[in-house]
């Protein structure tokens, strides 16, 4: 029984993993898979307005996605990282995310609009995706985002 010990304890650990069930793997062939991994240090000035819960900072493209992502502060200890084009449409230069508030829409002649603190579409429900989310870690004063 006590050679049984060791394996059983693995078997909980290794079974207790969980990856982060937040980030689904999606099939949109709409978007690109392109690899996204940058840092964000808070205390650098241009970033300011994810100090407090409810701010924002949009990268633009720079190589970081199609579109640019954006970053939400839910309560400084929880972020959100999007995708700015919009998962429903071809890329084209409608496709790309316009932000207002929480929200972001496409100006494609239908008009999506998506929460950017959940991803979620806020209107056509017959869209089939929500907006790709990246992976978001702090630690100190500095975000990881990847996806």
């Amino acid at each position: 029984m006590r050679c049984l010990a060791p394996f059983f304890t693995l078997l909980v650990i290794i079974t207790s993993c969980k990856g982060d069930e937040n980030i689904l793997p999606d099939n949109n062939n709409f978007l690109p898979n392109i690899a996204v991994d940058f840092r964000i240090n808070l205390d650098l000035p241009e970033y300011d307005s994810l100090d407090f819960p409810g701010g924002s900072f949009e990268f633009a493209n720079a190589g970081i996605s199609t579109n640019g992502v954006v970053i939400y502060n839910i309560d400084n200890n929880q972020f959100t990282a999007f995708d700015l084009t919009d998962p429903n449409h071809p890329i084209q230069d409608c496709s790309k995310l316009v932000l207002k508030g929480i929200e972001a829409t496409c100006s494609c002649e239908d008009g999506n609009t998506y929460n950017i603190v959940t991803g979620q579409r806020k209107n056509n429900p017959e869209q089939v995706f929500a907006l790709r989310r990246y992976r978001i870690t702090k630690s100190g004063r500095t975000l990881f985002v990847t996806n």
